[in-house]
């Protein structure tokens, strides 16, 4: 894992020992900033299952202004923190160890423009953090959220899906607030931008 872009670009990232994260590939990681590219800079960034914390150092080092990192796992959270520490991204970020859905009941209302989604595949933990995250209105009116799930999990969510992305055997989908619907199915190579 390394830092693709930006103020930390190439830093290799600690993994978390064990089997316990799942991180996100290279490959996709880069698709994904490819994707988004126009909305990260200046960006509120909440990473709500943070593993490693690549997603959030990712939109740090891109130019984000904030960015909330959310690890229950004692392990992982050490190792999130480690990594950001040697991103130098310290200044602009924010630790939580704690649940998922008791940080969403606590933060505030449009607090983020982008929030990453990568918690274990199966379907029903995404689907239970996109109802608590509409529920407690956190998204900015214009803001998206990035979902990374195995191709085969099935989730809904009173948000509208902008596009969908599979690579492989992982599927990245975009969501926002109700507006526009151009929902479209992809196998990307080279995925457009948002």
């Amino acid at each position: 894992m390394r830092v693709v872009s930006g103020s930390a670009r190439g830093l290799k990232l600690q993994p978390v020992p064990g089997m316990n994260t799942r991180p996100t590939t290279d490959r996709v990681k880069e698709s994904v900033f490819n994707i988004i590219q126009n909305r990260v800079r200046d960006a509120r960034v909440l990473d709500l299952f943070a593993g490693t914390g690549q997603l959030g150092i990712e939109a740090l080092s891109r130019g984000a202004k904030t960015c909330d990192f959310v690890e229950r796992d004692r392990v992982a959270f050490a190792t999130v923190k480690k990594n950001i520490a040697a991103a130098r991204l310290v200044d602009r970020a924010q630790l939580h160890s704690t649940d998922a859905d008791k940080f969403i009941a606590y933060a505030k209302k449009d607090a983020y423009d982008l929030i990453f989604l990568d918690p274990p595949y199966g379907g029903k933990i995404l689907a239970a953090a996109l109802s608590a995250i509409e529920t407690f209105d956190i998204l900015s009116t214009n803001g998206i959220i990035i979902c990374e799930s195995a191709v085969e999990d099935v989730f809904t969510s009173g948000f509208e899906t902008v596009k969908t992305y599979r690579y492989g055997a992982t599927l990245i989908t975009v969501l926002q607030k109700g507006g526009r619907t151009d929902e479209t199915n992809e196998n990307c190579d080279l995925p457009g931008q948002l």
